[in-house]
């Protein structure tokens, strides 16, 4: 049997082993142990209780008063002292005081205002009631999506110093019959979807007009500096309300509009941007004509930008707007329903810069003779995007009208043959062009039409799947070559691509990526 004893265990050791030479020989470990047997008992431990309050306290000795303007300071969170024992706390004292309470609001908004990130603002209003009104104080743009937000008066409070109102999503109505079809909307109503064989009312989701004029009418009131607004389904007297009380209007998207409404839009005499929407397939239809648009015309003459969504017309509508809205730099039409011959009308704006086709079925099947068609003198862009071009004689008509222009965007055009492409060399001072999605053009077209560009800088072909790489001629080559700037991705599978960004072709002069 064998003993455990201390000097079995250490047979080397002459001397025997006694305890204080163990601790003396680790002093560390000594003044660890130590130091965390007081800390214990210094938490541990209960304060001892209040002496008793004699009846006159007595005067305190000469060795303790102090003088009057000594200060005294309260001993640091980190080290506190308890019954003559120090201890190190593991939590600092917070202060009880709040000390953004000192410093005024002026200064606290120009802190906050300070904050690029919008999630840090955010926060921010979950630290005090004031807080929160300050972030309100600095919102300037906010999107509507309840209706009694704006009818009770929380959002007058909440954001007392909006310009940008959007209640395009607070005037829908919903509800479970609305949600089992399967409505959803998007940042507009061009981007949203219906269930199959679900036929949808006009009147069943959009607010009464009465209800939405009352709410323009309170807004106006409470937002004189209003700048941008967005609303669908009011009347003439609701437009009418909002020119009066926000003198300084400056863009106006105006949804489910038509003649009637559209006599309130000239009272807006600051107006710069203006957006109307007469017609949206499967959710509502209104009518805005020539009568609408020669009102529109004569109310606003500073517009600088307009776009025209399902709106019918005709040569009448367009000319009044070029006649007297000489200011107009921009012009779309978006899936409109115009009659044959409105596009001999553009050439009456004569300060257009930017002309936009977009979701076009059809374009002008009877533009007329080529010399009456007229020119865009000062037109610098052209941009036509998910267009239906199957009307040879209508895009060259489009091409005749901008033959000036400086740039040239087809995207997601169908129907665009080469044939069809080949009007294009008409605009002989183009120096941009960019095609995407163009399925149908191929290499020998595109070559036909480059070549014939002399002043040609930029060139951008994106997934257009018929020019292929191995049918680039030798002229089409040396053109790459003498570009500013060359995108070229025809296909997924394009090795042109790397082998030019690797030699340099398509970087001659100053090199830019933004077109």
């Amino acid at each position: 049997m064998s003993s455990c004893s201390v000097e079995n265990q250490n047979p080397n050791n002459s001397s025997p082993l006694n305890w204080s030479n163990l601790w003396s020989k680790n002093k560390k470990a000594l003044d660890s142990v130590v130091f965390s047997t007081i800390r214990r008992r210094s938490f541990y431990r209960k304060p001892p209780p209040a002496p008793r309050r004699p009846s006159s306290p007595p005067p305190p000795p000469p060795a303790e008063r102090r003088p009057e303007n000594v200060t005294i300071v309260s001993p640091s969170p980190v080290e506190q002292t308890l019954h003559n024992e120090t201890v190190v706390s593991d939590y600092p004292q917070i202060p009880s005081c709040d000390f953004t309470s000192i410093l005024s609001d002026e200064t606290l908004l120009q802190i906050l205002s300070k904050l690029h990130d919008n999630s840090g603002k955010s926060s921010n209003t979950l630290v005090s009631t004031s807080w929160l009104n300050l972030h309100g104080r600095l919102v300037r743009s906010i999107r509507v999506l309840d209706w009694s937000f704006l009818t009770s008066g929380r959002m007058f409070f909440r954001f007392p110093n909006l310009i940008d109102v959007d209640l395009l999503h607070g005037s829908v109505v919903t509800s479970n019959q609305t949600r089992n079809w399967g409505l959803s909307l998007g940042s507009e109503f061009g981007t949203f979807c219906i269930d199959s064989d679900v036929f949808l009312p006009n009147s069943l989701n959009l607010r009464p007009v009465v209800e939405v004029d009352s709410g323009l009418q309170t807004l106006s009131s409470v937002y004189p500096n209003l700048q941008r607004l967005v609303i669908v389904n009011c009347s003439e007297m609701g437009l009418l309300n909002v020119a009066e009380g926000c003198a300084t209007m400056q863009e106006l998207v105006l949804h489910h509009c038509n003649d009637q409404v559209l006599r309130g839009i000239a009272a807006f005499k600051n107006l710069q941007i203006l957006k109307l929407i007469g017609t949206i397939d499967g959710f509502y239809r209104s009518l805005v004509s020539d009568i609408g648009l020669t009102i529109l015309a004569q109310g606003c003459k500073r517009l600088v930008k307009l776009e025209l969504r399902g709106c019918e017309g005709s040569y009448d509508g367009i000319r009044a707007i070029g006649e007297c809205c000489q200011m107009l730099e921009e012009l779309t039409f978006c899936d409109h329903r115009m009659d044959d011959g409105w596009l001999s009308a553009l050439s009456y704006c004569v300060n257009l810069k930017t002309l936009r086709l977009v979701s076009c079925k059809r374009i002008d099947q009877i533009p007329g003779l080529d010399e009456h068609l007229g020119c865009c003198q000062f037109l610098e862009r052209l941009q036509l995007e998910k267009c239906q071009l199957r009307d040879k004689q209508s895009l060259r008509a489009v091409f005749l009208v901008c033959q000036a222009v400086r740039e040239i965007v087809l995207k997601d055009c169908w129907g665009l043959k080469d044939v069809m492409f080949l009007n294009a060399g008409l605009c002989r001072r183009l120096k941009l062009l960019s095609l995407e999605g163009c399925s149908r053009l191929t290499t020998g077209g595109l070559e036909c039409v480059v070549l014939s560009l002399k002043e040609l800088e930029n060139l951008r072909v994106i997934s257009c799947k018929n020019i292929k790489e191995d049918e680039v001629s030798p002229a089409l080559s040396t053109l790459f070559y003498n570009l500013k700037n060359l995108k070229w991705t025809p296909d997924n599978s394009s090795l042109l691509s790397t082998s030019l960004s690797e030699s340099g072709i398509g970087k001659r002069g100053v090199s830019s990526n933004a077109f």
